[in-house]
């Protein structure tokens, strides 16, 4: 009997609106709703593979101490690794249940080139110290700004969301997307909340290395404009069944123990 392809989902999001606000949801009725996580766990059931857990993100509420209270309260299992949200800096506050640290350089309440202040910088060399991964979501013009910055740390362990939201090929975007994958702890995921590009992914391959490469569905935000049925058809499509691209990538990047899984009999 043929094995069931065993995921670790490096990016999900989760939330309840009973109790959390996230403004970000306005005008998107499809999301406007409470997303637990036994939801994509029915999903992937119904894929037919072993979903061993996965990646929570932080999901840029508008209490993120609320938020953390939440997930630190969640004892489901599933949740393999929790990166939470913080402002970097060398003296940064830093939730005791957290994997490690995502500030949002996406939204637009970041203000451009903030990850080139000197602050930034400096909390990023503290967050290498304290072997804590970054988890870099940032505006896909910026791509030039992100690889000066992290090139300034390459003892961080930092994981680009969402194909590092590359607009498009150009040579800028090119160039920077080669200088992060030369830094050797510089893992990208494979997600993103449109249909992925194909020629975008095919790039992402060639540039950086394969244990580098995660896959990533970023449930719920996916269902937006594709489907997580969609995308991971895409994924294997593209990559095949790759234990290393569905599993063993997240497990280096996030530091997850085996003994942490629960795999079914």
């Amino acid at each position: 009997m043929t094995r069931q392809l065993q995921v670790i989902d490096a990016h999900f999001h989760m939330w309840d609106l009973a109790r959390q606000h996230l403004p970000w949801l306005d005008g998107m009725p499809s999301l406007n709703r409470s997303f637990p996580l036994h939801e994509l766990e029915r999903e992937y059931e119904q894929l037919g593979v072993e979903f061993l857990g996965g990646v929570y993100v932080e999901v840029d509420s508008d209490d993120p101490l609320l938020e953390d209270r939440l997930v630190y309260e969640n004892d489901d299992p599933k949740i393999l690794a929790r990166m939470l949200r913080a402002q970097v800096g060398p003296y940064m506050r830093v939730p005791i249940n957290a994997t490690g640290i995502r500030e949002p350089l996406h939204t637009d309440s970041a203000p451009r080139g903030r990850c080139m202040e000197p602050s930034f910088i400096a909390g990023l060399r503290a967050m290498a110290d304290k072997s804590l991964p970054f988890e870099l979501c940032n505006r896909g013009v910026e791509l030039p700004d992100m690889a000066q910055a992290f090139s300034q740390v390459p003892s961080l362990t930092v994981i680009m969301d969402h194909l590092g939201n590359m607009p498009d090929l150009s040579p800028a975007c090119r160039k920077a997307m080669q200088a992060m994958a030369a830094l050797p702890h510089c893992y990208i995921k494979v997600s993103g909340d449109l249909p992925v590009d194909r020629d975008i992914v095919a790039f992402v391959r060639d540039t950086f290395p394969p244990d580098r490469i995660l896959y990533a569905s970023n449930w719920p935000v996916v269902t937006v404009h594709s489907s997580l049925q969609e995308h991971w058809q895409l994924m294997l499509d593209t990559f095949g069944p790759d234990e290393d691209f569905f599993k063993h990538n997240a497990m280096r990047a996030y530091g997850i123990d085996a003994d942490m899984l629960t795999v079914e009999g």
